[in-house]
């Protein structure tokens, strides 16, 4: 597995999106690296687990997906790789 942070977002990070769009999907998982390292358009400021979805969104674009694959695709690797976490209850 590969954790992707805000500096997928960033200009001069193309080796890292490189990387991005060779490793498998069902690899890939988002974090925030909180407080640092927030993913443009937050780039200088206190970063926070909202800004998780840029870093998704960014994953999306580079593989041209749509986020909501990304998101169901990173959301079933945590759960995978973390067995023990518990899936939040659905409304």
């Amino acid at each position: 597995y590969i954790s992707l942070s805000g500096i997928v977002t960033f200009r001069k990070s193309e080796e890292l999106r490189d990387i991005v769009r060779a490793v498998p999907l069902d690899r890939i998982l988002v974090e925030t690296d909180a407080p640092y390292l927030a993913p443009v358009p937050y780039r200088g400021k206190r970063n926070e687990p909202a800004y998780v979805r840029y870093v998704a969104d960014e994953i999306a674009r580079l593989r041209d997906l749509p986020p909501e694959t990304v998101a169901e695709a990173t959301t079933a690797n945590f759960f995978t790789l973390f067995k023990h976490a518990q899936r939040p209850l659905q409304s």
